[in-house]
């Protein structure tokens, strides 16, 4: 079978799973980037049962040492092929999984950076328009991503329980969230006063946005002006929010265990990256010693 086809099956079958639009569009895009590698390489058309494990490895360097891509994006790539080699092998479209021997990337440790309580006020106080001021507050009450918050539907959101129904898809499970109490008033305040969009079923939309969503790019764009506005200096986007809601929760002593729950991670090695040891942490702990 061509690359190309196998490709073509390859989205076919993450939309049958139920993979967001997101994670099929980079799938994809990832393809056709290692396919063009590789037709490049062989002058021609190439069968997936022809690539080799160095045909792999040769692509993985020419990303390091001749497209010079950091370590972060050379992973991305490495669990695309991890994937779609996965998928392969299971359809029987290649007999062996030759990407399961690959060597992961080492990815550097470095600091991540979060906003504090005031810092997402200062960054709302700056936004004039409604309805993102609110998607931004939203995101820090919640822990939830931009993509999950754009889905949401007005059925999603159960006011009267004060809970957020997070559909995750077949291979999840789906999730709630609570909504505390200072949310809570600025969402019935929203659908109460506010929304206006008689024909979108999604939560978070406008008379603009029709029976979509409100669009990701207008959330961005505004949320990074809002930020050089507030005076801030880090680069802020709509995840940090996700990342400032469980650095602020374990600032709380919160259990890694609930924010586990709340972020929907499926293990604590991944909800413990999101959390911090800041300096004034450091010292109270060494002057325990006094």
């Amino acid at each position: 079978m061509l690359l190309g086809e196998a490709c073509e099956r390859f989205n076919d079958y993450l939309e049958s799973i139920d993979r967001s639009p997101m994670t099929i569009e980079r799938y994809s895009r990832d393809m056709i980037f290692i396919r063009k590698y590789l037709e490049e390489k062989a002058n021609g058309p190439v069968f997936v049962d022809e690539i080799t494990e160095k045909d792999l490895e040769d692509f993985m360097r020419y990303l390091k040492d001749v497209r010079q891509f950091a370590p972060s994006s050379r992973s991305r790539y490495f669990y695309t092929l991890r994937s779609f080699y996965k998928f392969a092998t299971k359809k029987d479209i290649v007999e062996k999984d030759i990407a399961a021997k690959m060597d992961t990337i080492k990815m550097p440790q470095k600091e991540r950076f979060y906003l504090t309580e005031e810092e997402v006020m200062q960054v709302a106080d700056a936004i004039d328009i409604y309805l993102i001021k609110l998607i931004v507050l939203f995101l820090f009450n919640t822990g939830l991503r931009i993509s999950k918050c754009r889905d949401l539907k007005l059925e999603d959101v159960d006011l009267e329980k004060r809970i957020i129904y997070v559909i995750e898809g077949k291979n999840k499970k789906d999730r709630v969230v609570p909504i505390n109490n200072n949310l809570y008033e600025l969402l019935v305040d929203y659908i109460e006063n506010h929304r206006d969009a008689p024909e979108s079923n999604y939560f978070f939309a406008t008379s603009q946005s029709g029976k979509g969503s409100i669009s990701y790019p207008h959330i961005s764009l505004t949320l990074r002006e809002a930020a050089q506005k507030a005076g801030i200096k880090k680069q802020v986007t709509c995840h940090i929010l996700r990342h400032s809601f469980a650095s602020a929760l374990v600032k709380k002593k919160v259990g890694l265990v609930e924010i586990q729950k709340l972020l929907g991670h499926s293990n604590l090695t991944v909800t413990s990256i999101y959390t911090h040891t800041s300096m004034d942490a450091l010292s109270d702990a060494v002057n325990t010693l006094n």
